[in-house]
């Protein structure tokens, strides 16, 4: 695009002669003194940019009808947006519960308790109080009377038992 330079004085004259009232006049409609300003910038590129300037009859005229313009835009989107907010979605939304997906978990959670219960007293005791009731090692050792070094060995063990048995094949 080729920006004549007279008419780029010409929109620069409009801007310090009209600016203020321009400004004013997109307040009154917008009731935003930021958006007032927002639209008639983009007022005064449109000008600027115009394809056939020497065609406008009046620059000020057609500043302050493609502001109009714009404004009117303007209270369109903030009606849309007023209409139909954006609602945050539902923190577990990718994890709504597709009667297959809840089908699997259940199995799971089957042979986790399953597993579990498999476990030795002390591993059993020391995987839940780690990751179901979510206890420091240093907790879980004081309270049974272990080394940290023991505790995240019971962890470490439950772990692995039962993620070998979530995850094993089904036996026809």
């Amino acid at each position: 695009m080729n920006l004549d330079p007279a008419h780029a004085m010409r929109v620069a004259d409009l801007f310090r002669e009209h600016n203020r009232a321009l400004v004013a006049f997109l307040q009154c409609r917008l009731n935003s003194y930021s958006d007032a300003q927002e639209v008639a910038q983009e007022a005064y590129v449109r000008l600027v940019t115009l394809e056939k300037p020497e065609q406008v009859e009046s620059l000020r005229a057609y500043l302050f009808r493609v502001a109009s313009n714009l404004a009117v835009d303007r209270l369109r989107m903030r009606q849309v947006r007023a209409d139909n907010p954006i609602e945050p979605p539902d923190e577990d939304l990718h994890l709504a519960p597709i009667p297959e997906r809840h089908a699997a978990a259940s199995g799971q959670l089957q042979e986790l308790h399953k597993a579990l219960r498999e476990l030795p007293p002390k591993t059993g005791r020391a995987f839940v109080m780690h990751v179901i009731d979510g206890c420091d090692i240093g907790v879980i050792a004081r309270t049974m009377k272990i080394s940290e070094r023991m505790v995240r060995y019971h962890v470490a063990n439950a772990l692995a038992h039962c993620r070998a048995r979530v995850d094993e094949p089904e036996m026809p």
